[in-house]
């Protein structure tokens, strides 16, 4: 039995998929690995309030084309250690786990795919650490210059981030979310995807994540650390190539901010979803899965 609890979730239908956890800077992630470690390496990053398993369904999709593939509870999420404190939770913390991620692969460069937060962190990655981030995947979640503009600037998209104000309230929002089966969370989820995306069982998976000893906190303190630990990586330019990938009915972001965010990047591509909600990833995964191929293949 691990210190860090018992599996939430079983492991994709891979037989060579495993878990292991990983000393990664200061703290233990717990990552799901699988394919052929001489492969080429890919590095997928769930968003809020997901885990590892947002991304099963890609994982033996990218190991049949040939990579490598890990999929960590990113920090505070799961199975990962949970830090207290905002400073633990700035951007260059949280993408620098991904580099110190890599290297413990014994590599130097990976492609690097996310989505929702880990799209923020991806984007950081690729800003902050060019040389480690081979190709970029990104799955709705804005350029953050283009994010931090259109907060300040457009009331439609402010509207759509009212939970991210809340969120800076103490203890409150926490209380919250754990309420009646931590109802607040999960028709979040239901409400903003299309119907059936997310089942009964899905939910069970990611209520057991969220009831981890200090989870709800450390999740929180991602956003409450965005607004009070900022974090700026050191350029805005991305050197990458870059795919990114949007479903225009994201009950959270505007659309507009995906085609402006691919003028940010060096060699970018930007393909709608006009049926697609923030929730891609579930909604379209054979979709998803093949362009993600596609670019990481070059």
């Amino acid at each position: 039995m691990s210190p860090h609890g018992s599996p939430n979730a079983p492991l994709p239908d891979v037989p060579s998929a495993e878990r292991a956890f990983r000393e990664v800077g200061d703290v233990t992630l717990h990552v799901v690995a699988a394919g052929d470690p001489a492969d080429p390496l890919v590095v997928l990053l769930h968003g809020f309030p997901e885990f590892w398993y947002e991304w099963r369904a890609h994982v033996e999709h990218l190991v049949d084309a040939g990579y490598r593939v890990l999929v960590p509870d990113q920090r505070g999420y799961n199975r990962s250690d949970k830090p207290s404190g905002l400073d633990a939770y700035r951007m260059g913390r949280l993408s620098a786990d991904v580099v110190d991620l890599v290297e413990s692969e014994e590599r130097e460069t990976a492609h690097v795919v996310g989505h929702d937060w880990g799209a923020a962190v991806a984007w950081d990655a690729a800003l902050r650490h060019p040389g480690t981030v081979d190709r970029l995947g990104i799955i709705n979640v804005p350029h953050p210059t283009v994010f931090e503009r259109f907060l300040k600037t457009k009331p439609r998209q402010m509207a759509k981030s009212w939970y991210m104000f809340y969120f800076q309230l103490p203890k409150l929002p926490e209380w919250n979310a754990s309420r009646n089966g931590y109802e607040f969370v999960t028709s979040a989820m239901r409400e903003g995807a299309r119907p059936g995306t997310f089942s009964e069982t899905d939910f069970e998976r990611y209520r057991a994540a969220w009831a981890e000893e200090g989870a709800l906190t450390a999740m929180i303190d991602w956003y409450r650390a965005l607004f009070r630990r900022r974090d700026d990586p050191p350029r805005e330019r991305v050197a990458a190539p870059t795919l990114v990938l949007w479903g225009e009915n994201d009950q959270a972001l505007v659309p507009e901010m995906a085609s402006e965010s691919v003028t940010y990047c060096e060699d970018g591509r930007l393909e709608r979803f006009p049926e697609a909600t923030h929730w891609l990833p579930h909604e379209e995964p054979d979709r998803v899965s093949d362009l993600l191929v596609e670019h990481l293949d070059g």
